[in-house]
């Protein structure tokens, strides 16, 4: 049955629905040979000869689902053109071809799911999905409470209103506060962005969970594969 080329990619493992799309429009992917460009091509995976970079997709790999406990200072990509480490760097070769599930940039920490399934990867990231993410931030100063129900209320960024949020005070130092904070949403660096229009710059950000994966006892700059509970829950 003939489906749209990018959900071929992504199920059979090579990227994610969105990374399929770009290695479509940069001229990657042949169909019978011939260069497929136009997003939206469609193509039958058992009739269609379909190649990304000449190597031909032919057999659906063993969909594999984990979590890691990123550290900071590492990227969410297979490569970096300016020598950064990358989060494969924290996987073991068997492991070093799943991609990240949605992103925490390069100062953030905390829980990141990876692996080789495009459509879990594209249900967990969609914004219609609203799947919950909850961080806990350490901000500069000390938000009013006037300051926190802006946050917990929205705040328009790039001409649009973000989502309500769920925000939590979890403790004060002399010049800083930590939140525990909720979104259903996951806009470019929303959070930092947002800290900073409010008035209190984030210090230090963290990611406890995704959905019903939490970390837990999982240490800094390890990984472990999701149990049958935690893909059930997912809608696996």
């Amino acid at each position: 049955m003939a489906e749209r080329l990018q959900k071929i990619l992504a199920s059979y493992g090579i990227a994610s629905r969105r990374k399929s799309e770009d290695l479509i429009a940069s001229g990657r992917v042949r169909i019978n040979n011939q260069l497929i460009t136009t997003l939206g091509t469609k193509a039958d995976p058992n009739s269609d000869r379909i190649t990304v970079d000449g190597k031909l997709i032919n057999i659906k790999p063993q969909l594999e689902y984990l979590l890691l406990h990123k550290l900071k200072g590492y990227i969410c990509s297979r490569h970096d053109p300016q020598g950064r480490r990358t989060i494969q760097e924290l996987l073991p070769p068997n492991y070093q071809h799943l991609y990240s599930v949605g992103r925490l940039d390069y100062d953030s920490s905390g829980a990141l799911l990876l692996t080789n399934d495009g459509d879990f990867a594209n249900r967990l990231t969609h914004p219609r999905h609203h799947v919950p993410k909850v961080y806990e931030v350490i901000v500069q100063g000390h938000p009013s409470d006037r300051i926190l129900d802006q946050w917990r209320q929205g705040i328009e960024l790039d001409g649009k209103l973000t989502l309500p949020a769920q925000v939590q005070v979890l403790a004060s130092q002399a010049h800083s506060t930590k939140l525990q904070i909720t979104l259903k949403e996951g806009r470019n660096r929303q959070i930092r962005r947002v800290a900073e229009i409010l008035g209190n710059p984030v210090l230090e950000l963290h990611r406890v969970a995704i959905a019903t994966v939490n970390l837990n006892n999982l240490a800094p700059g390890a990984y472990r594969l999701l149990d049958q509970q935690e893909l059930a829950a997912l809608g696996l």
